[in-house]
């Protein structure tokens, strides 16, 4: 007989964040190899037909709300327009205001996760999804560049983001968004073509630092020529 939740048909994003965080919540408070999946549906409301028609298993519902993620990141790249390398920094600022958002659970998730070798594999095959998603992006959108630079672009932006995500997990006060976005601008502006003028916001100092790259060689009126260019086009996208 259908449950409540069964028969309200939810929105499937929260749905999945729900059955995954009574699921991490049993997990923690009982162990992973102690939790059954009728505990699981009986907590988040569920029938056990409806978890197995959802989830597959006990060992994928804990990562569960990661396919709706990795389907909103896929819709976002798609309909982003501009400077793709920008395009998947946002992308990656998504990722991290969806566990920032759900804080509480990403811990939980994380101690989870710690205790349980299976799951820390499944986890890391989980980030490389991410990074695919950037890779196969950035070849779409950029077709003439280099294999090699769209693989380390990625990876960058997928390590940056991650290891950001753990310090904030961790308790990390100065794991924020602000700083994320830092980390990001230092990221492209180790991949930015010549002439390209790269934004830092330090929350520290409230201030602006660009840096600049140009092959050596290049004469001072030439770069100050570019740079003007290039800040003038930042205006006008500001609207400043």
């Amino acid at each position: 007989m259908p449950t409540a939740i069964d028969a309200l048909t939810p929105d499937p994003a929260d749905f999945r964040v729900h059955v995954v965080a009574e699921s991490i919540r049993l997990f923690s408070d009982q162990g992973y190899e102690s939790t059954t999946v009728e505990q699981i549906a009986a907590a988040a409301g569920i029938s056990r037909r409806t978890f197995f028609r959802q989830f597959g298993a006990k060992e994928d519902v804990i990562f569960a709300d990661h396919e709706a993620l990795l389907a909103q990141v896929a819709v976002h790249l798609d309909a982003s327009e501009g400077d793709p390398w920008i395009v998947v920094c946002s992308a990656a600022e998504l990722v991290f205001a969806h566990f920032r958002d759900t804080h509480e659970l990403a811990v939980r998730r994380f101690q989870v996760v710690q205790e349980v070798p299976a799951l820390r594999d499944r986890e890391l095959v989980t980030t490389y999804r991410y990074q695919r998603l950037f890779e196969d992006f950035l070849r779409t959108r950029l077709p003439g560049e280099s294999p090699v630079r769209v693989v380390a672009y990625a990876a960058a932006v997928t390590g940056a983001h991650n290891y950001l995500l753990r310090s904030m997990v961790r308790g990390d006060h100065d794991a924020t968004m602000e700083r994320l976005r830092v980390e990001l601008a230092r990221v492209r502006a180790g991949f930015a073509p010549a002439g390209t003028v790269v934004e830092h916001t330090w929350d520290e100092v409230r201030d602006v630092v660009s840096v600049v790259t140009y092959p050596h060689g290049t004469s001072p009126d030439e770069i100050a020529r570019q740079v003007g260019e290039q800040l003038r086009a930042q205006q006008r996208h500001h609207g400043q």
